[in-house]
């Protein structure tokens, strides 16, 4: 449902949403779903870009590139990481978003999900992030209306999060309302895992100190296992992946009580 033309922030969160849906919206189509004039459209449009939320083109606006990750374009391990599954991911990333409210304080593991998630969040205002990962930061560092705390540490490049002890000892001190949790894989008896033991030892410490776990994880990680434990999968409050999931495949966390959304 579009917003009343005068609602300045809903006509925004709506304009981004579309964005994240579409990929690219049009002055004209805005103006006729909003009920709002061109010069108002342009206003926002101007703002939004101003914020580093979008780029204008003309007759429309598409979403900011991920331009931090530049120094990676020629990286074939890394984007195969950001192309596979990607439009599964984008639709994880949307229903995750939905389950956060303003006031709240969202805390978010590395990953290129949950990166999407981040993207995803972008549209909220009042909103506190806490991340161990710098990529997050960065996307983020244009907002004033977003806090973002980090957990600091020291950088593991492979894929911009902060780990060691500094890093497992800012998580222990942080506490949010919701994580969104990547994997490398989820078993419903092995666990949550993930590949490296000093990442999984900070994760440990924010999974545990978030009041509503939700693991974001397309199909392809539902039953496997990687070396290092973040957390038992009984702890997860709730499992969002893409309807590529078989029913066999969700069974068994839906018999741990674990509510699963298929998107």
């Amino acid at each position: 449902m579009a917003p009343k033309t005068d609602n300045l922030v809903a006509r925004h969160e709506y304009i981004l949403r579309r964005l994240q849906e579409t990929g690219g919206v049009e002055v004209d189509e805005l103006c006729n779903t909003l009920g709002a004039s061109v010069a108002t459209i342009r206003r926002d449009l101007e703002d939004l870009e101003s914020r580093s939320l979008l780029r204008r083109t003309r007759g429309g606006a598409v979403p900011i590139g991920p331009l931090f990750y530049e120094p990676f374009r020629h990286d074939n391990s890394f984007q195969d990481k950001i192309n596979s599954f990607a439009e599964e991911k984008r639709r994880i990333a949307q229903a995750a978003s939905g389950l956060v409210s303003t006031g709240q304080t969202v805390a978010l593991s590395g990953g290129t999900t949950t990166t999407e998630v981040v993207r995803c969040l972008r549209v909220l205002t009042g909103i506190s992030i806490i991340t161990n990962t710098v990529n997050v930061a960065m996307e983020l560092s244009s907002r004033k209306d977003i806090e973002v705390i980090v957990t600091g540490g020291h950088l593991r490049g492979s894929w911009f999060t902060l780990v060691g002890p500094l890093a497992t000892a800012g998580a222990e001190m942080l506490f949010s309302d919701i994580m969104f949790i990547g994997v490398d894989g989820i078993d419903a008896k092995k666990g949550l895992t993930c590949t490296n033991p000093s990442e999984a030892e900070v994760l440990r410490k924010l999974v545990h100190n978030a009041k509503v776990k939700v693991v974001v994880a397309d199909h392809s990680k539902l039953g496997s296992v990687s070396k290092y434990l973040l957390c038992p999968t009984k702890e997860i409050d709730r499992l969002i992946t893409d309807t590529g999931a078989s029913a066999s495949a969700i069974a068994p966390f839906k018999k741990l009580g674990i509510d699963v959304t298929l998107v």
